[in-house]
């Protein structure tokens, strides 16, 4: 549900059926994705950020922490849809009931060291401050993450996982996405 029209997949024709099977995890079209219904070319560049920045086969990042900074940025801006989906992605990558506990509470009461490792620690702190105070980075910010052991590989994609979910955060909250009639976790199978 979303507070604009959009095009249902059941009535989509043309290119945007297209993408729609494309994008169809686990069956359906999640609702994020159907708010760009009425612009494509949008549902597409979407689709080739986020599939890049969380999916990619050569990122190095752990998909389990990749997905706790998304919740983290999501949980700062205020985004219950997207911590939804991927609080419960982050426990599908775990695959252990209670580690994920424990890192959605740390995440929850920003106490990152009850749950995860100091470089962990390091870059849930710099996406925070990125969410929170983007124009106040700095190099020392960077030079924190490497010494805790992050490539600048590694870093680049920190940073752009905590940029796509400031992104869809605004298009959630800016639209009125919901969750309603959703299974939650489930991403986009291409």
């Amino acid at each position: 549900m979303t507070w604009i029209n959009i095009v249902e997949p059941a009535d989509a024709d043309g290119r945007l059926a297209k993408i729609y099977q494309r994008s169809a995890g686990g069956g359906q079209v999640d609702q994020i994705l159907l708010a760009h219904s009425l612009r494509p070319h949008t549902l597409e560049g979407h689709m080739a950020l986020y599939r890049g920045v969380l999916h990619h086969p050569r990122n190095s990042l752990d998909k389990a922490f990749a997905e706790a900074v998304g919740v983290l940025v999501s949980r700062t801006n205020g985004c219950a849809y997207c911590v939804a989906h991927h609080a419960a992605g982050m426990r599908r990558h775990l695959n252990d009931r209670n580690r994920g506990e424990s890192w959605l509470h740390a995440l929850e009461t920003e106490r990152f060291e009850s749950a995860f490792d100091q470089a962990q620690c390091a870059a849930l702190n710099y996406a925070f401050k990125l969410t929170n105070t983007p124009a106040e980075m700095h190099v020392g910010d960077i030079e924190s993450l490497q010494h805790a052991g992050w490539s600048d590989g590694e870093i680049l994609e920190i940073n752009q996982v905590a940029a796509y979910f400031a992104y869809a955060n605004r298009t959630v909250l800016g639209l009125g996405v919901t969750t309603k009639d959703e299974k939650l976790g489930e991403h986009p199978s291409k």
